[in-house]
């Protein structure tokens, strides 16, 4: 019944106070393949805010694919800076990543029938948005994690995704939580490996979905399964048993 709570102290810190000019993106850039960035780093102070579009530009001429994980925090800005600072990024993005309330409050986008917290989903409220929001920015990819919360220590966790033409849902895991934190980061970094690894939309998500459920057992933000592990699970092994 305890919730996790995050405190930000990030004034001052390298980040939000780094200039454009500190990074060669032309450099960085050279033979890259995927850009991620999370809705937290503009939050974090203005200066981070042009730094990051900065970045995505750089990005888009070379030719890289950009990804974003929306990741609105209520402590760090107001829905309307937000909105006016994320609409103007999205130009950029190839790949969307967000929760119905992160749409509503980053973009701005008004949700059908999407409350999760009843332990039930409502999946036509999701492809209502996520339709809204391709129509808008042209996404490949529109995705949103899946958290059924039945209680605090026991959820439902799977996830969806648009491409445009075809909306899909993926396989759900009934959880026992550990540590919940760097659950969200676990899906996407896991669906962008997928991607990157040549999986289709669709195996991408499983496997994401598979990773981030994985990292719910661990303490801690950092997910420690190895590939193999992930790929046991999508293949059914939930067993827990002891490997030797």
């Amino acid at each position: 019944m305890r919730p996790s709570k995050v405190i930000y102290d990030r004034a001052y810190s390298a980040i939000a106070e780094a200039d454009v000019s500190d990074f060669d993106f032309d450099e960085i850039f050279k033979d890259t393949t995927w850009f991620h960035f999370s809705g937290i780093t503009p939050a974090l102070s203005n200066k981070a805010a042009v730094l990051t579009e900065e970045a995505l530009k750089a990005a888009k001429r070379h030719g890289v694919t950009v990804s974003v994980d929306l990741n609105y925090r209520k402590n760090l800005w107001t829905p309307e800076k937000a909105q006016k600072v994320m609409t103007n990024l999205m130009q950029y993005v190839d790949v969307c990543i967000g929760n119905e309330e992160d749409a509503e409050l980053t973009l701005g986008f008004k949700p059908g029938n999407t409350d999760v917290t009843t332990g039930e989903l409502e999946l036509e409220g999701y492809k209502n948005i996520f339709k809204q929001m391709v129509e808008k920015f042209n996404f490949k990819y529109v995705i949103s994690s899946l958290r059924e919360s039945y209680s605090a220590s026991d959820n439902g966790w799977s996830a969806c995704i648009y491409d445009g033409n075809e909306f899909y849902h993926s396989k759900k895991y009934d959880i026992r939580i550990v540590d919940r934190v760097g659950g969200g980061y676990s899906f996407a970094s896991g669906f962008i490996y997928g991607l990157i690894s040549g999986k289709d939309f669709k195996d991408a998500l499983e496997f994401g979905v598979a990773a981030s459920a994985l990292k719910h057992t661990i303490h801690g933000d950092f997910n420690m399964v190895s590939v193999d592990e992930v790929e046991n699970l999508l293949q059914g092994d939930a067993s827990g048993r002891v490997q030797r």
